[in-house]
């Protein structure tokens, strides 16, 4: 059994390296020493530095969203953006759904169909009519999301807003994504906002106080840190660059966001190194033994008061508490596998892997 989770372990290792290895390898490798504006400019050159924009047409997503948008539990249905019933059945008016069949494509009651998350005419000048020979803006998939067709036209042009819950229309004619696909959401947008520039403004689509002097929302550096990357984000991002060639960032690692545009919320740095101010950091945590099994020893050597989140290999946050000294703690409730600790002291951010048997 160990020898299986050292096996996850190295798995999940390779898949960070992997991601890394996209920004750091072939022409215009990324700096990761970079900060704000240089880090949002050598981005925007990264990942639009790719041959296959102007043949990836608005009808080739249509078939890419049954392998990309695959629902993880049954690879039969496709996860639909803003929903949040999982009952397959459906009947006219009924628009909350959250999967449906992966072959119920069209623009029937009870069918999906393709959601511009940054809606085409909220762009500025706008991404103008779809056709499926279509390319470019438009056609971006790092855009499109499946949706339920009668949802999707209650969203229309709405700007996304603050709320709670289930989607839906909130304030004086926002939307509310609905509390699963906050994350999703908001790296959508930090990806149109990186790769078309002011043609995609954060405030073109969405409201509320801007992040400083930068044009970035504020909410979606909320939403980017309070819903972690998801399997099917993840998915995506895996399946696009097979074969379109480029990827979205945040996704890989929603910490960039913090990077170049600051914030007081803490994303999490899934590659473990953008996060970490200094070698003393290291030093500061301990967790042991490594694998656990019922109790890990928390070790804080310098007795601060610190943060303790736990994720699972899933990006699903299963542990939070605040403690300022070292301590046993009990893990006997987490199941099996691999899980990701984050300590948060003060404005650094450590995370390390535990293996749980």
């Amino acid at each position: 059994m160990r020898h299986l989770y050292t096996f996850l372990l190295f798995v999940f290792t390779l898949n960070c390296f992997s991601q890394q290895a996209y920004y750091s390898n072939g022409q215009n490798n990324l700096d990761f020493t970079l900060t704000a504006q240089n880090m949002y400019d050598a981005l925007q050159t990264k990942i639009s530095n790719y041959t296959n924009f102007d043949t990836y047409t608005y009808g080739d997503v249509r078939d890419d969203f049954k392998i990309m948008d695959l629902d993880p539990t049954n690879s039969a249905n496709v996860l639909l953006l803003y929903g949040f019933n999982n009952e397959i059945s459906c009947s006219s008016g009924i628009t909350d759904r959250r999967i449906r069949d992966k072959d119920n494509f069209g623009g029937d009651n009870c069918e999906y169909n393709r959601e511009h998350v940054f809606a085409r005419s909220n762009a500025n000048p706008g991404m103008g009519s779809t056709s499926n020979s279509f390319t470019g803006i438009v056609a971006d998939p790092y855009n499109l999301r499946a949706t339920d067709v009668q949802r999707n036209g209650s969203r229309g042009s709405k700007k996304f807003g603050g709320g709670s819950g289930n989607s839906g229309g909130v304030g004086s004619g926002e939307w509310y994504p609905g509390d699963e696909w906050l994350g999703d959401v908001a790296r959508t947008m930090m990806y149109m906002y990186v790769r078309y520039g002011d043609r995609c403004l954060p405030d073109l689509n969405g409201l509320g106080a801007k992040e400083g002097s930068t044009e970035m929302l504020q909410i979606y550096l909320e939403w980017n840190a309070i819903d972690p990357v998801s399997d099917i984000e993840n998915n995506r991002n895996n399946h696009l660059e097979g074969i379109y060639g480029n990827r979205n960032p945040f996704v890989d690692n929603p910490y960039l966001a913090k990077i170049i545009w600051g914030g007081d919320d803490e994303p999490e740095d899934l590659w473990g190194i953008l996060s970490l101010d200094d070698t003393q950091l290291v030093s500061t945590f301990n967790i042991s033994p490594n694998p656990a099994k019922d109790i890990v020893n928390i070790t804080i050597s310098n007795n601060l008061e610190t943060r303790i989140e736990i994720y699972d290999i899933l990006g699903k946050r299963v542990f939070i508490r605040k403690v300022n000294t070292s301590l046993p703690l009990n893990i006997s409730s987490l199941k099996t596998g691999l899980y990701l600790f984050k300590f948060i002291q003060k404005d650094k951010i450590l995370t390390k892997k535990l293996i749980i048997q």
